[in-house]
């Protein structure tokens, strides 16, 4: 078919509403899909995202088609694939004949540089639109951050409750706080009876891309087994429905709790699918309002919940394209360790951390309390090279984008950008981990001891951790408390603190560069 228009949809922008789309003749416009090795290679993906990502484009292409669109899908096994975006773009054209290209802009940098050299490689007018389906665009951001000392989400959350009306009574805040976050960090108990996200049995399209997955990438990280993870918007959007009626009214009571064996608690596993476009921000925060005005949930499991969607993931994003493409190689505390082996193969007595990595391995998910005060406290506190570990959490979690995942890495979990995100590093001891889990029971580390071979590692390396950056740290005013303990003891105790913990490195046999 001749067209005039070429219109390109990346993989993570499988909304029917996007830009890209609007205004566009099917009668005149091709839509390209593409799957690509560039995209499939630039970070160890887990197998279970790339069977997602290639299976809802799939879905993606047969709803477009069924809508009246003419698509042209081209799939990463095709012999003639070129491989990359740019490629796939110039083969669309010749074989079209179409004079100009539409996209919505990228989400990664990468991506946004290559797209900006497309007009003048491809020879035809390319036509780059915004991203519309955040609440808080570029400009809108960065007019929010202009001459503020300090750009705390808190901030932002708060004038992004103003600005939209979510959970507003007038010109107040629902039931007169902003925030109910003192009231979500119950510890979960066994006898909780916990909802399972609704699954999505693979139907022969999914069985297909889950085949080739397995085929293509025999040694990537990550099992491809029970996969039921939604890949069309209807079943995203029925398991949303579900985590509303079954699991929100408890979400904000559990949501930094951590169980052996219990993956999902009250979580409702939807960030895979804001992220790709499956679901919307914007309507799933306003059902979520709803639920709470009609009296279903109680304004702790609404706030909390909304915060996560309104709050952070518009403030990430805000400080990913604020802050430019050098972010990702900030190193404020001059961490250097290269990232251990079993953060890959979960071969480690310390049973939070292979619990973690173990589920993370299998399921290609964690809450953000598993990677923030787990998996990501423990490379903080052990040194490791914050960008090793920003390429951790890029390749391994299903709901990972750059613009999405970087700021909460380098700026929130690993404290490298220095303060600018983050307000304090969130560094702790085992003694958080034992209070809100069930981890360190029957672990081969003592969380009560301190130091020795027999203590919890996070113990032995919390002080070294504040002792190797006093300096920086130390006018903190949320660090105060730590540094008044510190002062207090001499400098032979210090020493012994500092010794044990580069004892405790050798003995996990974490290199030091």
């Amino acid at each position: 078919m001749a067209a005039d228009t070429l219109i390109l949809l990346l993989g993570d922008q499988l909304s029917a509403e996007i830009s890209s789309l609007a205004g566009a003749d099917p009668a005149t416009s091709i839509i390209l899909l593409a799957e690509v090795a560039t995209e499939a290679d630039y970070v160890w993906h887990h197998r279970k995202k790339l069977a997602f990502v290639f299976s809802a484009m799939r879905h993606h292409a047969a709803a477009l088609r069924g809508a009246g669109w003419t698509v042209d899908y081209i799939k990463l096994d095709d012999p003639q694939n070129s491989g990359n975006l740019q490629g796939e773009v110039a083969r669309a054209l010749a074989r079209h004949g179409a004079g100009r290209v539409v996209v919505t802009e990228a989400g990664e940098w990468r991506l946004r540089d290559e797209m900006a050299g497309w007009a003048s490689a491809l020879a035809v007018p390319v036509d780059i639109r915004a991203d519309d389906r955040f609440f808080a665009s570029e400009s809108d951001f960065s007019a929010w951050a202009e001459g503020r000392k300090a750009l705390r989400m808190e901030y932002f959350y708060r004038q992004m409750r103003r600005s939209t009306g979510l959970l507003m009574e007038g010109d107040d805040p629902a039931d007169g706080r902003w925030n109910f976050d003192s009231e979500n960090r119950k510890p979960a108990a066994r006898d909780l009876l916990m909802p399972r996200p609704r699954q999505s049995a693979p139907d022969t399209i999914t069985q297909g891309v889950l085949a080739m997955v397995a085929a293509r990438f025999p040694d990537r990280f990550g099992s491809l087994d029970d996969f039921w993870f939604a890949v069309t918007a209807a079943d995203a959007e029925a398991q949303f429905d579900a985590f509303v009626a079954e699991a929100l009214p408890r979400f904000g009571d559990y949501q930094d709790a951590m169980l052996v064996g219990e993956p999902w608690l009250y979580h409702s596993v939807i960030a895979l699918y804001l992220n790709i476009g499956l679901l919307d921000a914007r309507a799933v925060c306003w059902r979520v309002d709803a639920a709470w005005r009609a009296g279903d949930v109680p304004i702790n499991a609404a706030e909390g919940f909304i915060r996560q969607i309104l709050g952070w993931r518009e403030y990430v994003r805000g400080i990913y394209w604020r802050e430019g493409p050098d972010y990702a190689r900030r190193n404020a505390l001059a961490a250097q360790r290269p990232l251990p082996d079993f953060y890959w193969s979960a071969d480690t007595d310390m049973a939070c951390m292979r619990a973690c990595i173990e589920q993370t391995r299998d399921t290609a998910y964690a809450h953000h309390i598993q990677r923030l005060m787990v998996t990501g406290n423990f490379a903080l506190l052990a040194g490791i090279d914050p960008h090793a570990v920003h390429l951790w959490y890029l390749a391994v979690y299903v709901d990972a984008y750059e613009w999405v995942e970087l700021p909460n890495t380098i700026g929130m979990s690993q404290f490298a950008d220095g303060g600018l995100l983050a307000s304090k590093p969130y560094a702790a001891s085992g003694a958080y981990i034992d209070r809100m889990s069930d981890y360190c029971r029957g672990c081969r580390y003592d969380v009560k001891a301190k130091a020795g071979s027999g203590a919890c590692p996070f113990n032995r390396l919390y002080w070294p951790f504040l002792i190797r950056h006093q300096r920086l740290l130390s006018g903190n005013p949320r660090m105060a408390p730590m540094y008044r303990t510190l002062a207090k003891w001499d400098a032979a105790r210090r020493a012994a603190l500092v010794a044990d913990g580069d004892a405790c490195l050798t003995e996990l046999r974490i290199a030091d560069l």
